[in-house]
């Protein structure tokens, strides 16, 4: 389905107009399915994206800074986002020693078994997304994403 056909536009949409709406609905529709997946373990896919952030610190903490700089969604309150994750006991936080203005945030064995849970439902839908293109189809995909966002 065509993105006029989807938005009911009479009329032809420019072509950079057309390319923006096709991003952002994708971008939504990837969203949306990715929530659900989330949704029976009641975590966002920010929370998500900071418990996979602590994980791939192979068990060094990680200061606020560090989350906020590897988050796909730069605007995430990473604070607000590290406190839920917190009180669910996903990850501890820390004053550090040697700094007592910054916090080092880790993450718990509750976290990491929530991750190990939901890697192959991921994965899964990660590759079924990607089952209509070929190999080199989605390799040129992502060079046009990386080129266009580049800008």
């Amino acid at each position: 389905m065509t993105i006029e056909e989807i938005i009911k536009s009479n009329s032809p949409l420019a072509l950079p107009k057309k390319t923006v709406l096709n991003i952002m609905y994708t971008q939504n529709l990837l969203a949306e399915r990715f929530a659900d997946i989330l949704k029976p373990f009641d975590i966002s896919a920010e929370q998500f994206n900071v418990l996979r952030i602590l994980r791939g610190q192979k068990g060094k903490p990680a200061n606020m800074s560090l989350i906020q700089e590897r988050m796909l969604a730069k605007t995430s309150n990473t604070t607000r986002l590290v406190d839920k994750l917190l009180l669910k006991g996903l990850v501890t936080r820390e004053i550090c020693p040697d700094n007592r203005r910054k916090m080092e945030v880790m993450i718990t064995d509750k976290g990491l078994s929530l991750l190990e849970e939901l890697d192959p439902q991921v994965d899964a839908h990660e590759a079924s997304l990607a089952s209509t293109l070929s190999a080199a189809e989605l390799e040129h995909l992502n060079t046009l994403l990386e080129k266009y966002r580049n800008l």
